[in-house]
């Protein structure tokens, strides 16, 4: 009786801890994407280019990014609550100071500081893998994971308060939240000790699993999925402003429609993984994507085309709303295919999860602080905005060509050892 009432206190605890998780990650992953929206009037009032936009968008990612090795370690050694908890208390003042700033440099600063928000996953992937058994972890990660719907809710809320105070209001109102998030995780949350690594695991022990090839390789797969998922995130609010010269509210709008899929159906892809494997859901995501960004990559075309009967004029295009449903299937895409990575990570470094999401997510985030820029960057060259997807097309086409050589001899082997 004793044990039956230790098992249901400890699942209910587990439980807790995923749902403590996976608001205060909704609310740091809204404040990490918070430039989506922000950077618009910045941009406006500061006269940038699409390049300066592009930093600008991707510097909290960048921080956030470098920050999550240490952080996972830390997480590994110290117990996941107690770094959430202080993380997420140490970007309160640069969030809060965004609303004064004035000048672009002093926004690059703050964004740096204000992305330790995004350091955030990878102290509660482990910390809420290690409360579930492993056939449950996949499902587990991919709740907690269905916190990048925070960049949806970015795009919800954003507008609307910057249209009613001005942008001015929106860093004030996003301290506050982060502040009492942070009290009601340590309310909410729980340790156990054995949960951590311990004092007498040094960092040289922890890291040394990176030597393993697998590490990169899905270093290579979480680029995509994640990096490629965050600079859209970024980049789509102000590519519908551009394009359709739709306003602030309805870009913003449209683009949660890839947004809030990228990030709520995360937990679908942690149970599709657990049920049929994290190679074949990751090998479809690949395809997924790549077809959708064949057809995002074509720009708006004019062609005369010169027939029997006289020259046909055609214009060639994606309307709005085609658009967004192309992004709505690469953001559930993406979604799958996060939860599918970190599942290949659950299942084969079990013992340094912290470690290992670290160095993967370090991959996924620097993808997503580089991309943005490329896309102003490309932008500025070519003038032609779909060239973002150009550019995302091609890694897709990398990462398909590296996961058919990666996984052969595993999946030849396959039929073999059954007939043996």
């Amino acid at each position: 009786m004793c044990v039956r009432r230790s098992k249901v206190a400890n699942n209910n605890k587990a439980v807790q801890v995923l749902v403590s998780s996976t608001v205060s990650f909704t609310i740091c992953f809204a404040v990490w994407m918070m430039f989506a929206v922000l950077g618009i009037p910045i941009k406006k009032m500061l006269g940038l280019n699409e390049t300066e936009f592009g930093l600008l968008a991707a510097m909290p990612v960048l921080s956030g990014s470098l920050v999550r090795v240490p952080l996972g370690i830390w997480c590994d050694k110290h117990g996941g609550r107690i770094v959430f908890f202080l993380l997420m208390l140490a970007t309160v003042p640069a969030i809060y100071l965004i609303g004064k700033a004035t000048a672009y440099w002093q926004f690059l600063v703050l964004g740096l500081f204000v992305g330790l928000a995004g350091g955030s996953f990878s102290v509660g992937t482990p910390y809420v893998a290690r409360w579930f058994a492993k056939e449950r972890r996949g499902l587990a990660m991919g709740i907690f994971g269905a916190g990048n719907s925070g960049s949806a809710l970015t795009k919800f809320v954003a507008p609307a308060i910057i249209a009613a105070w001005g942008w001015q209001a929106l860093p004030t109102v996003y301290a506050i939240a982060m502040l009492v998030t942070a009290l009601l995780f340590w309310l909410f949350s729980a340790t156990d000790p054995s949960h951590q690594s311990g004092a007498s695991v040094s960092f040289a022990d922890q890291v040394k699993v990176l030597k393993d090839r697998r590490v990169w390789r899905y270093c290579q797969y979480y680029s995509v999925v994640f990096g490629g998922y965050v600079a859209l995130a970024l980049w789509m609010t102000k590519y519908y402003v551009g394009e359709y010269g739709f306003d602030l509210k309805l870009a913003a709008l449209l683009a949660a429609c890839f947004s809030l899929p990228g990030g709520v159906l995360r937990a679908l892809g942690g149970w599709i993984a657990d049920r049929h494997g994290a190679y074949k859901v990751t090998w479809w995501v690949m395809w997924v994507c790549w077809v959708c960004f064949f057809l995002l990559s074509y720009p708006p075309t004019s062609m005369i085309v010169q027939t029997t009967r006289g020259d046909v004029h055609m214009n060639l295009a994606l309307s709005p709303w085609i658009f967004t449903a192309l992004l709505f299937i690469v953001g559930t895409a993406m979604a799958i295919g996060k939860a599918s990575v970190f599942k290949f990570i659950a299942d084969d470094f079990s013992d340094n999860i912290g470690a290992v999401s670290g160095v993967v997510g370090l991959a996924g985030g620097l993808g997503g602080f580089i991309l943005p820029i490329m896309f102003g960057a490309l932008l500025d060259l070519t003038g032609v905005r779909s060239s973002a997807f150009m550019l995302l097309y091609g890694a897709v086409c990398v990462s398909l060509v590296w996961m058919h050589y990666s996984f052969r001899p595993t999946v030849t082997a396959a039929p073999a050892l059954q007939a043996a």
